[in-house]
């Protein structure tokens, strides 16, 4: 906590290493099967959010000790204090475990799934938390890590289930909710930054913007993940509807030809969509990152023919 030149290091070789090292390294070679790895790493995430919140919130958030409205920090040596100090450090040592998250990506050869969303979500965070624990370890600002451990709880639940099996799929009708749940989670924490400017509250300016801001483009990278995930898959499902009746979108025939619509919804020959639809937050089933093609459009001379 010295300096943060090595957290800042740290991260850029992270970014290095998963967008170019890493898928250089695997490009001769076959993707590794990690299903016991994720299984094991995804129930140890679950377990580790869980301690962090229950830590967190019971050094103020669930107390009754802090307040939602104004939390100046405290920098005295109660032990509830330092309590809240050590689980700030521990919020920050755990963006560091979640690189694996890309890692995973990368030894399976899962590329596609590592976006710039991904990557800037994870690659942030760390260099984030180092100064939120560096000059404000405790009051206003830890609401972020409340809200942020009992969210992971959940999405790493998800990905638990996910890593255990097809047999599961069943009960992952939620994703695209999760999603959603990761939005409000920026709202809530827009909200309660946001608040500190409006009021008198000793709690240091720079912060308030620096933990809204980053809620703030959090909240638009993931909005734009979730128009790719379920509204463009939404669209297309429309589109091949259309299309199997021979007819566009406006209800116009296509006179044998594929309308601009239906193009959208073309597919590359491994039989994934090319929208970068739900590339995020899924990390164990193939089948649930992308839409499966269920049919093959062949234009003839006269009529768009469906096999």
């Amino acid at each position: 906590m010295s300096s943060p030149l090595p957290t800042l290091a740290i991260c850029l070789t992270y970014v290095y290493l998963v967008k170019v090292l890493g898928p250089r390294i695997m490009e001769n070679k076959k993707p590794m099967e990690l299903r016991n790895v994720l299984i094991y790493y995804n129930f140890f995430q679950v377990l580790f959010s869980l301690w962090l919140f229950c830590e967190i919130g019971m050094s103020g958030w669930l107390t009754g000790r802090y307040n939602l409205r104004c939390e100046p920090v405290d920098y005295s040596n109660h032990p509830v204090t330092i309590r809240m100090v050590h689980a700030c450090w521990w919020y920050y040592f755990s963006k560091f475990t979640e690189f694996f998250d890309t890692i995973f990506f990368v030894l399976r050869k899962k590329n596609e799934h590592i976006s710039t969303l991904h990557v800037i979500h994870h690659g942030v965070m760390p260099m984030s938390v180092w100064f939120g624990v560096k000059f404000t370890p405790g009051g206003h600002s830890t609401f972020f890590g409340l809200i942020n451990t009992f969210v992971h709880i959940v999405m790493y639940t998800y990905y638990l289930l996910a890593a255990l099996g097809p047999q599961y799929q069943k009960y992952l009708w939620w994703k695209k909710y999760l999603t959603t749940f990761q939005m409000v989670q920026f709202v809530a924490i827009m909200v309660h930054a946001f608040q500190l400017l409006f009021i008198d509250c000793n709690y240091p300016r720079a912060f308030v913007w620096f933990i809204g801001m980053h809620a703030v483009m959090f909240f638009f990278l993931f909005n734009e993940f979730y128009k790719q995930a379920y509204q463009k898959k939404g669209r297309i499902g429309v589109t091949k509807a259309t299309v199997q009746k021979g007819a566009s979108p406006n209800g116009k025939l296509t006179n044998g030809h594929v309308t601009d619509s239906a193009k959208s919804t073309s597919h590359t020959a491994n039989g994934y969509s090319n929208s970068r639809a739900a590339d995020y937050y899924v990390k164990a089933s193939p089948e649930d990152l992308h839409l499966r093609s269920t049919s093959s459009i062949k234009v003839t001379a006269g009529a768009s023919e469906v096999k």
